[in-house]
């Protein structure tokens, strides 16, 4: 089993440490960004969802045709288009960008973010809506015939997808740390995405997971994100993960962040609030710093150390079944390369030596 590298774009440049600059739409931005994740031996790059942001088909098309290797990860949220329509726009782009497509589904886990696009379903029917648009999405992206769909939340007569995806299969990835979410993602997900917590977290949400989807016979695979923070020493990277979080500290403060919980519905966030308040520190180099001053609302737990140490954490993870690794920096381009020089074919490399050691045993 190889391990997989995902990273995240952004439509400019910004970051807790870089105030955003430059139009919104940088579409230089995004295509220097993307060949440079390519550039650095990524497998997969994230791009984005949030109500108020650039429409993420139109980025990852953009993307995809300033390169030629890299794939793609699309975060989409059910509720806005339907599900017929979802799957003509993903075969579509699946095609546009030569086969390289997946999609991560997200429901949402703040009712004021969502209610900025007049979605005013609570958290339940959320994940019961997520549960149908799936349903239907696949049966579009896959049906040689017309259907009849009379769900809760869709219906849709004679439904027909004259375009399928490029792939035999379009890959879903899923998140949440909810009941609803694991149940969803136990009928639906190829991979199921974790935030980066303690190995101890992270070893109880891949048994539930795996439960749950065993129930369903069933096999999911799983991705965990980090923000890697790395020095030539120890010593460096702990001063650079300081810098970091006084840099941050005051740029939220001079943009008036409340420093509040931002997600209030989601599970996800508590959690890893919860691990930030016990302590900075966790396991080998997990540092929870960034983590507490946003408070959980989003994939903010580093790995802080030299590449050897960092990639040595990396496959604690990987001994757990999380074959799968979401990487993204503080400074993001820059700290794309710079994984793509040491971290990621040092992790690659220890990967690799596990399955000789494994075969030859």
């Amino acid at each position: 089993m190889s391990i997989q590298f995902l990273g995240m774009i952004g439509h400019r440049l910004a970051s807790e440490i870089i105030p955003a600059s430059g139009p919104l739409f940088d579409k230089n931005y995004i295509a220097d960004f993307a060949r440079s994740h390519e550039q650095a031996g990524f497998d997969r790059i994230l791009v984005g969802y949030w109500s108020d942001q650039p429409d993420g088909f139109l980025v990852t098309a953009h993307a995809a045709a300033n390169t030629s290797r890299i794939k793609f990860l699309l975060a989409h949220r059910p509720g806005f288009v339907s599900p017929t329509l979802a799957a003509r726009k993903l075969a579509t782009l699946d095609h546009l960008t030569d086969g390289r497509l997946a999609v991560h589904i997200i429901s949402g886990g703040s009712d004021s973010e969502l209610r900025r696009d007049g979605d005013y379903l609570n958290k339940a029917e959320r994940y019961a809506r997520t549960d149908e648009f799936l349903s239907v999405l696949k049966q579009s992206l896959t049906s040689g015939e017309a259907y009849d769909h009379n769900g809760d939340f869709y219906r849709a007569e004679q439904a027909f997808s004259a375009i399928k995806p490029l792939q035999p299969r379009l890959p879903v990835y899923f998140g949440g740390s909810s009941d609803e979410a694991i149940d969803v993602a136990s009928r639906h997900a190829d991979v199921f995405a974790l935030w980066g917590e303690p190995l101890a977290g992270a070893a109880e949400t891949v048994r539930r997971v795996r439960a749950a989807a065993a129930n369903h016979h069933r096999e999911i695979k799983f991705n965990i994100s980090f923000r890697p923070i790395l020095g030539s020493t120890e010593k460096e990277a702990w001063e650079r993960a300081k810098y970091i979080h006084e840099t941050a500290r005051k740029q939220l403060a001079e943009t008036g962040y409340t420093f509040g919980l931002p997600k209030p519905q989601s599970i996800g966030a508590q959690r890893l609030l919860t691990v930030a308040n016990q302590n900075d520190r966790h396991d080998k180099v997990l540092w929870t710093g960034i983590t507490k001053l946003v408070s959980g609302g989003y994939n903010s737990t580093a790995l802080v150390g030299t590449p050897d140490q960092v990639s040595d954490a990396l496959l604690d993870y990987y001994l757990l079944g999380i074959d799968s690794v979401l990487i993204r920096g503080f400074d993001p381009l820059n700290d794309a390369l710079e994984y793509g020089r040491e971290l990621i074919p040092l992790t690659r490399e220890k990967v690799a030596a596990l399955g000789s050691e494994k075969r030859s045993a």
